[in-house]
């Protein structure tokens, strides 16, 4: 369970990035769904947090926001390891 509970934190951060971006870029969702094909109404219940998207959909957005999606592994500590 834990892990499916970092996976939406991690996807909720993705989608407040995206949506920052949008507002920052002052492209209209008319703009937006010209550059990427993604619907002007998906767009506003995206923005309006009532839905999300998928992975190819953001990564559509981000690309016509200039943006880049990366995953990369988490820095773990280390365990320790009592009498080592």
């Amino acid at each position: 369970m834990k892990k499916v509970s970092g996976i939406l934190s991690i996807m909720s951060a993705i989608y407040d990035a995206v949506r920052k971006a949008i507002a920052t870029s002052r492209k209209s969702r008319y703009r937006l769904w010209q550059e990427t094909g993604i619907s002007q109404a998906q767009l506003c219940e995206f923005l309006h947090g009532r839905r999300g998207m998928s992975m190819e959909s953001l990564e559509t957005l981000a690309e016509a926001l200039g943006l880049e999606i990366m995953v990369r592994p988490v820095k773990r500590k280390p365990v320790n390891k009592k009498g080592r």
